[in-house]
């Protein structure tokens, strides 16, 4: 598989993790959706995110901390649908 076809298969994964569950996941969660060894899987979410605006990590971690449109953090902004709240805005 392309490198940049992995990458983006990543970056719609975690999003797509985030919409069903309301938090992203962890590498190894994304290890198993995509089909990777879980380092592969930590390499292609860092490479995901610096290809992406508005994605980062905690600090000195592999942790996802924002991810965009969302937090994986609680924030002020609450994203409601259809009367469920289970997501943070950026």
């Amino acid at each position: 598989m392309q490198e940049s076809t992995l990458v983006q298969r990543a970056y719609t994964s975690v999003v797509e993790h985030f919409v069903r569950t309301g938090r992203a996941p962890h590498y190894t969660e994304l290890a198993a959706i995509l089909g990777l060894q879980p380092e592969e899987a930590r390499q292609v979410q860092h490479q995901a995110a610096e290809s992406s605006i508005a994605c980062w990590f905690v600090k000195d971690t592999d942790y996802i901390e924002s991810w965009a449109p969302f937090s994986n953090v609680p924030t002020n902004y609450r994203v409601t649908i259809n009367g469920e709240q289970k997501w943070y805005g950026q």
